[in-house]
């Protein structure tokens, strides 16, 4: 009796599936603590270091201008040279970077530090998630990237907590909160030696024995590797071929879908005691804590809606639902706190699920001999977003007050509903073969005519 054989799409879950999504982790665990804990640590530094608005901005968005570089680079020289050796180096660089920190007397070295810092974690968010998704199982695929928004809030919620008993340890404290960052990394570091290279982008470079074995060894003699993923030429594919007839519309969703949600998320909670004053909440903690858990209970909860709504209403209806809960906090008189903390803790638990669908819906957009680089530039655009809104925010709300702000920034999710309207895909059942199912067109040979190339027809 023949045993029965899997592609690695319809593989049964394994304890490597699961490893290897731990792994992953790293790169959300820590860019969630980053991103918490320069929140928590510029209000000490700004009068040390006696930072102007503009400046404080720049600190607070350093990182995430960074990522948007290491995204682009990294993620296109992952389709060049392979997930495994960036995936394993990224977290050297965040280590060194982050203990370089706790000695800084100046803001530029600070800026730098944490571009460093971001550039590392922007490779690692296309790397991590790409890897994961060509290992894992279609059934699990949406759940698996899905869980790595949750790390992501678990890092942020994590920084808030040690931040806030940091903080009653003197004027210097912002030093061991920005050093705290290399603790996480130091063991994630540790924790990658040993990752396999993806089984996927081997079979895309022709290198199928290895790939072949990678498969047996890690997910089990029944399954195999699907080896109709090849070049038909000896072509480059680069970045113009996101720009094809056939992949157009899905890289500009995907960079436009992506930024608009996350441009009100990072500009948020990047400076969420900062809001909370201008809301008019004195003592802040409490409430801090309290949006923290509807923040970690509503990425807990998108798990759940990753698995149960189509990719496509789940993105358009979130978006309008947080529209609408940031436009009534925007019009809302502070004296008013019980409808501005409703609004808010609306907007903060339907937000933290729908991140979950920017783990998963990059890498279900594109075909593997291109996907890190899809991924990649999605993630950039994104970033380009987080960053101007962590970088304006705080001048904004000096200049403009609070409403103003929010109202931006009620505009910016606005515009994400109607771009998923017209253009949201939905990819939910897709295998990653049936996604590659795209001719990355065009280019033109020596006779004048186009020629393509065929990914896994």
């Amino acid at each position: 009796m023949n045993e029965q054989t899997y592609k690695i799409d319809d593989a049964p879950l394994n304890r490597f599936h699961l490893r290897i999504t731990a792994l992953t982790f790293g790169a959300n665990f820590s860019d969630g603590y980053a991103l918490g804990i320069i929140g928590m640590a510029i209000t000490l530094l700004s009068p040390a270091m006696k930072l102007s608005s503009v400046w404080g901005g720049l600190i607070g968005s350093s990182a995430l201008i960074g990522i948007f570089i290491g995204c682009l680079v990294l993620g296109r020289l992952s389709d060049r040279i392979g997930r495994q050796r960036i995936f394993q180096t990224n977290f050297l660089i965040i280590t060194i970077a982050s203990v370089l920190q706790f000695f800084v007397n100046d803001p530029v070295t600070l800026f730098l530090l944490r571009l460093l810092i971001g550039f590392a974690l922007g490779g690692d968010f296309v790397v991590g998630s790409t890897l994961l998704a060509e290992f894992a199982p279609r059934k699990y695929r949406g759940f698996l990237l899905a869980s790595l928004n949750v790390i992501w809030t678990v890092g942020y919620v994590a920084s808030n907590i040690v931040g806030y008993y940091l903080a009653k340890t003197g004027p210097e404290s912002w030093r061991w909160m920005l050093v705290s960052a290399a603790i996480p990394a130091f063991i994630v570091l540790l924790m990658r030696i040993g990752t396999p290279e993806s089984p996927g982008w081997l079979v895309s470079v022709g290198r199928i024995e290895e790939a072949r074995r990678i498969v047996k060894k890690y997910l089990g003699q029944a399954v195999e590797i699907d080896n109709t993923i090849s070049h038909q030429s000896n072509e480059i594919i680069d970045f113009k071929h996101l720009f094809s007839r056939n992949l157009w519309k899905r890289t500009a969703f995907g960079g436009l879908f992506y930024a608009c949600q996350v441009l009100p998320y990072y500009a948020i909670y990047t400076f969420l005691p900062l809001i909370l004053v201008y809301m008019g909440f004195r003592e802040n903690f409490l409430v801090d804590l309290l949006l923290n858990l509807f923040l970690l209970s509503g990425t807990i909860t998108g798990l759940w809606c990753i698995q149960k709504f189509s990719r496509r209403g789940f993105t358009i209806y979130t978006f309008a639902i947080t529209s609408v809960a940031l436009f009534i906090l925007s019009i809302t008189n502070t004296d008013s706190h019980f409808i501005i903390l409703t609004a808010f803790i609306i907007f903060t638990f339907v937000m933290a699920a729908a991140g979950n669908l920017t783990m998963v819906y990059p890498a279900e957009l594109f075909p593997t001999e291109i996907r890190a680089s899809g991924v990649g530039l999605v993630s950039a655009i994104s970033r380009i977003g987080s960053a101007i809104g962590a970088f304006l925010l705080p001048i904004t709300l000096d200049s403009y007050g609070l409403s103003t702000s929010m109202l931006g920034m009620t505009a910016v999710l606005l515009l994400g509903t109607v771009i998923s309207i017209a253009w949201a895909p939905e990819t939910k059942s897709l295998s990653l073969n049936e996604a590659s199912d795209l001719n990355l067109d065009v280019d033109t040979g020596e006779n004048g005519k186009e020629k393509s190339v065929e990914i896994a027809r």
